[in-house]
């Protein structure tokens, strides 16, 4: 694989202009005041986050923009707000609308988010990003420096961030019932769609449909055909605009051990094991372990990630033999006490069951009422809360991920340097913490 053509120096320059700012303030919203709201993306998930928000009486939906607009993909929601303007381009969007808009829902494949998320908030725009936050380490870091820097809400779209196992964890953190965990099981084991696939190059020879606009879908990607094999849906298969499994479901398995946890980045990220590697797709199965050294009191901690529909992890013994080990999920070892939870806003449980009977009202107790994910970002959006995912929480935890998605891609151990950010051993995998450079005309997305 030829080196992409970026260099540290690159790196450091678009970091420093990054950070160097004034804050520059958003509109206030009055208390009795709608949120205007644009959805860019709006099939698929962006489909069920476009109806999720339209449903609050918080919102009105005064813009819609997908770059398959005019397509079935995209009808439902066009159907269902026929009285917001609609744009291919997020571009002209903002250059038309701009003033008329408060907040941004983005829900695009993951290539996409970083230059509208960047757009959106040098515009002093709110934004609501599907998970994983980028595509890449570097877009993470400028869009983290970014959310400083113009002050408006953000929040990432692992919605189980807003529920019960959220609460849980911070109340059983905070009383000493969570403490010194030293290992973490995740897993996810359900098919995917590459799983099939027996591609050794990008498909070619295919025609684009006329309702969509291929020079949008690719952005700041590098330039292919169109496929089917990419768009809708079957991007995330491929290192050059998704991040499998991992990408896709780790923000919903691993958010609360990493933040309550206060994990930070990792110092060793190992790929132990991986079954049909390829260049340009995703393994079918893979094995990934990262080792996140002692923060103050708290011991290392080593999480080993499993995808791959046969590729398990081992079964704990505290688990009573008559309970199965569902598709995804975690399973978190400290000292004295196990926890197996499976994924999104599900709650923990102590294993066996009758070590969390034995605890009982030692367990804080965590009823109460509190916004949905969606509802907290609206709130923050008002000034009436902080929202519970902010880039400064789901940056460090995406940028776990894509170290991950490098183990997967090249093997082996990734020796990595929090302090610079950088991957110490392994020329390759340090250069595409930054990724190729953007594609022409897409370059001043990386410079806001």
């Amino acid at each position: 694989m030829a080196l992409p053509s970026v260099s540290r120096r690159q790196f450091s320059k678009a970091l420093a202009a990054s950070v160097a700012y004034s804050l520059i303030p958003h509109r206030v919203l009055g208390a009795n005041e709608k949120v205007n709201v644009a959805c860019i993306g709006i099939g698929a998930q962006g489909a069920n986050d476009a109806k999720e928000i339209g449903k609050s009486s918080l919102t009105n939906v005064v813009a819609l923009c997908d770059v398959a607009l005019g397509s079935a993909y995209t009808s439902e929601i066009c159907a269902k707000y026929p009285e917001a303007k609609q744009y291919k381009d997020f571009r002209k969007l903002f250059d038309e609308m701009g003033k008329d808009i408060d907040a941004a829902l983005i829900a695009v494949p993951d290539h996409t988010h970083f230059p509208i998320s960047m757009l959106a908030m040098s515009q002093g725009k709110h934004i609501y990003v599907e998970k994983p936050l980028a595509h890449t380490f570097q877009e993470v870091e400028l869009m983290m420096a970014a959310e400083r820097k113009y002050g408006v809400a953000c929040q990432m779209g692992n919605q189980g961030h807003s529920g019960p196992n959220y609460f849980q964890f911070k109340a059983w953190t905070e009383a000493g019932i969570i403490k010194d965990v030293t290992r973490v099981d995740a897993y996810m084991n359900a098919s995917r769609r590459w799983h099939k696939w027996t591609f050794d190059a990008y498909p070619t020879d295919e025609t684009c449909p006329d309702t969509l606009d291929w020079d949008l879908w690719l952005a700041t990607a590098p330039d292919h055909p169109y496929s089917k094999y990419l768009a809708p849906g079957n991007w995330r298969s491929w290192f050059d605009f998704g991040n499998g499994a991992f990408g896709d479901w780790g923000p919903h398995i691993l958010d609360t051990i990493h933040q309550f946890l206060e994990l930070g980045l990792p110092t060793e990220v190992e790929a132990v094991y991986r079954d049909g590697a390829k260049q340009f797709i995703f393994p079918l199965a893979s094995t990934i372990r990262f080792h996140f050294p002692e923060r103050g009191e708290k011991p290392p901690v080593d999480i080993t990630w499993y995808d791959g529909v046969k590729n398990r992890p081992p079964r704990p013994p505290e688990l009573e033999a008559e309970r199965k080990i569902e598709d995804c999920g975690k399973i978190i070892y400290s000292k004295e006490l196990v926890f197996k939870g499976t994924s999104h806003g599900s709650p923990l449980r102590i294993i066996p069951e009758a070590k969390m009977k034995e605890l009982g009202d030692k367990l804080p107790k965590t009823r109460g009422k509190n916004s949905s994910h969606m509802g907290n970002f609206l709130l923050a959006c008002k000034g009436e809360e902080q929202t519970r995912s902010p880039f400064a929480v789901a940056g460090p935890l995406t940028q776990v991920f894509l170290l991950g998605v490098l183990a997967q891609r090249f093997g082996g151990k990734l020796l990595f340097d929090p302090k610079t950010k950088q991957i110490t051993n392994h020329e390759i995998a340090n250069q595409l913490l930054v990724g190729p450079p953007p594609r022409k005309g897409w370059e001043e997305f990386y410079k806001l």
